[in-house]
């Protein structure tokens, strides 16, 4: 009943920036928090940054800090994932997610997108 899709994955050369993109659909879709996680080749699973529906609380992981921002379009129902200055390390699939569990505990999340790949170049 309820869908997540991400869009804007793709190649960048270090330094460049992406714009990632998650829309939910369904009849009831709406949840007070969505984020981000990401897991690069051979690693876990990790957060990358959540905001609340209220736009009050924004989170983004120390290490993307000054580079990464997020936002949503509540009308839209869509969150984004501004990537600034990327980095060969930001190299990941990155998966949006809706629930309390968004900031921070998958075991919380309601629902994942498939993901979308993100891969930066040296």
């Amino acid at each position: 009943q309820v869908q997540l899709v991400e869009s804007g994955g793709g190649l960048v050369q270090a330094g460049g920036s992406l714009r990632l993109s998650c829309t939910g659909s369904g009849r009831t879709f709406g949840w007070s928090t969505m984020g981000w996680f990401r897991q690069a080749p051979g690693k876990e699973r990790e957060p990358v940054g959540c905001i609340t529906w209220g736009k009050v609380t924004t989170y983004v992981a120390d290490s993307v800090k000054g580079r990464f921002t997020i936002s949503r379009d509540n009308a839209k129902n869509t969150v984004y994932l501004q990537m600034n200055s990327l980095k060969p390390e930001d190299t990941a699939v990155y998966y949006c997610a809706a629930g309390s569990g968004a900031c921070g505990n998958p075991s919380q999340v309601d629902y994942w997108g498939e993901g979308t790949l993100v891969t930066v170049s040296s």
